[in-house]
């Protein structure tokens, strides 16, 4: 008696265009076919609903999602919770665009494929563990940041074009004396530009030493997690917290994401770009990637260029090779690059983060 064979389950894989409200999700399967597509809204429920439909289509094997970093980071850490396999997807080209269109089904088609081609690789940060609280307090205090220089501008265009008597009584004062006098400026009723000057001068004065106390305030919470996280990382020679916290942010909580220490220089773009044609053999400055992992590495090396003497001894040698500093620089934050990825590899190893 012959037997009759039960029909397998397509494995899929499914890719999805992330906004604020909506997410759009498309289904392949595993010859790259068209099976479904749904719109779903960015609430745990739609998130739910997101993967009963996906498990009743088939077996899900990977997610390409875009966004990982914004708009799609809590349905990442909502897929990666319930043991799927995620992927951050970039945007489509603009040459892909123009030739088939732009819609949302169209960008989470073309994320299904980017994954199914192997485009697609990169393994999402976690977002779940120390990391992502440090993350958090680096933005909130790069907008204080900003926005107590910005008033330090206003201050001072400000005292510019004030009446003489009260230009002549704060003129000529540091940044730090200039916000002291000008907080205790006492203008009395506005009933003159020159009260209401005074009223101006002050009122930034204040907001300037509360921006001040705000950032005191984020940055002592911030060494303070830095230093738990990554203890062996500040201990490195010319590691600060500041740059130990811009490193950290760019390999993200789960650093074993990253495949090898070439990766991360990658990541942090300290990594040589090959930029040869024709009988020009050279390689160029790699300028994208995480900006703020680079100035963190270049930090270092300029630190250690002025007080390592293993470093400065290798400036030499180099420079007597015919290198120009720029290069020697270059070689140098690739050096630290593979130095700290060793650092975070090992930090993984002897704390993997728990299972959100």
């Amino acid at each position: 008696m012959t037997s009759i064979p039960h029909p397998v389950a397509p494995q899929l894989t499914i890719g999805v265009d992330t906004h604020l409200e909506l997410h759009v999700a498309h289904a392949n399967d595993q010859l790259g076919r068209p099976l479904a597509t749904l719109q779903i809204p960015t609430t745990p429920a739609g998130y739910a609903q997101l993967l009963a439909w996906a498990h009743g289509l088939g077996v899900p094997v990977a997610w390409g999602v875009e966004g990982t970093g914004s708009y799609g980071a809590a349905l990442a850490r909502f897929l990666a919770a319930n043991d799927q396999v995620v992927v951050e997807v970039n945007r489509p080209d603009r040459a892909t665009r123009r030739l088939k269109g732009k819609s949302d089904p169209l960008d989470a088609q073309a994320a299904a494929r980017a994954v199914q081609a192997g485009q697609a690789r990169v393994v999402p940060k976690a977002g779940w563990g120390q990391v992502e609280m440090i993350r958090c307090l680096r933005v909130a205090r790069a907008t204080a940041m900003r926005a107590r220089t910005q008033t330090i501008n206003t201050l001072k265009g400000l005292l510019v074009t004030a009446p003489a008597e009260l230009r002549q009584q704060l003129r000529g004062r540091t940044a730090t004396r200039l916000v002291q006098a000008a907080a205790a400026l006492q203008p009395g009723p506005i009933t003159s530009p020159l009260a209401a000057a005074a009223f101006a001068l002050g009122s930034l004065a204040r907001r300037h030493q509360a921006l001040s106390a705000e950032i005191d305030g984020l940055t002592s919470e911030l060494e303070r997690l830095v230093a738990t996280a990554a203890p062996e990382l500040v201990a490195r020679f010319g590691v600060g917290h500041d740059s130990a916290g811009a490193l950290l942010v760019a390999a993200g909580d789960n650093s074993d994401r990253l495949r090898s220490e070439a990766a991360f220089s990658m990541l942090c773009g300290a990594s040589p770009i090959p930029a040869s044609s024709g009988k020009t053999i050279r390689h160029r400055l790699n300028r994208g990637c995480d900006r703020q992992a680079n100035a963190a590495l270049h930090r270092i090396v300029i630190v250690r260029l002025r007080y390592h003497q293993p470093t400065r001894d290798y400036m030499t040698t180099r420079l007597a090779q015919g290198k120009t500093k720029k290069e020697i620089i270059r070689c140098l934050k690739r050096y630290v690059a593979r130095e700290v990825f060793a650092v975070l590899h090992q930090l993984h190893h002897d704390n993997p983060i728990p299972a959100a």
